[in-house]
């Protein structure tokens, strides 16, 4: 069976293909390899793949053989649902970030979920049109901060986006996305808003949830704020 050149958040995979090239998904998932030699073979959400511009169909034996990582062992309903992250203070206000994009760039998405100190949820998308994952990433961030109400006390970001957490709190220098990138860093500060990395897709709820949104704005082509403190 052959493979394709695919797009998996932002990061070239090796996808299984059918003979025309289009995605082999099995229940929704598609076997996938990070490096054609690595002896691992992952398999990833067909909602997270997107065949790279230009690609060409590959022999099977592009990939050497593989073997399937390891099972993790079968979690409850509650662990699943338990945000894995370090305590936060009683009176913080949290957003869970996230971004996607059908191609990179291509049609994008942010996706929020804002907890309220009391712990009441409130949901935002935005569609950006064409856009890069890490424009979106950022976008996420930008809009968290401006929809949680002034004067709320400590925030906390969650993101699993290690490159938004290094250009707006590690110094790392961007070669493009300057001026949304000075915009949202502005707003971390005034906010005093910590970020925190959490990793995607490993069960975190929220953070989970925040995708389905970003996805739900690429699909329905729409944009809804979060309405938090009302």
């Amino acid at each position: 069976m052959p493979w394709v050149e695919a797009m998996l958040r932002g990061q070239k995979v090796l996808a299984r293909a059918r003979q025309d090239g289009a995605l082999d998904d099995e229940g929704g998932r598609v076997e996938i390899r990070y490096r054609p030699n690595d002896g691992r073979a992952y398999r990833a959400a067909r909602a997270n793949l997107a065949i790279a511009p230009g690609a060409k169909v590959l022999p099977d034996e592009t990939c050497g053989p593989a073997e399937a990582p390891p099972e993790k062992p079968e979690k409850s309903e509650a662990q699943k649902a338990a945000p894995r992250l370090h305590p936060v203070p009683a009176n913080a206000w949290q957003a869970f970030t996230d971004g996607a994009c059908s191609g990179n760039p291509g049609p994008a998405g942010s996706g929020v979920v804002l907890v309220e100190p009391g712990g009441k949820l409130h949901e935002g998308q935005e569609y950006l049109g064409q856009a890069t994952n890490n424009v979106a990433e950022l976008t996420a961030i930008l809009r968290a901060l401006e929809w949680i109400p002034a004067g709320a006390g400590p925030i906390v970001v969650h993101t699993d986006s290690k490159y938004s957490i290094g250009v707006l709190s590690k110094g790392w220098k961007a070669r493009v996305n300057q001026e949304l990138i000075a915009r949202t860093k502005r707003l971390v500060q005034d906010r005093s808003a910590q970020l925190r990395y959490v990793p995607g897709h490993e069960g975190v709820a929220l953070n989970e949830r925040a995708d389905e949104l970003a996805r739900a704005a690429i699909t329905t082509r729409q944009s809804r704020p979060a309405r938090a403190g009302s």
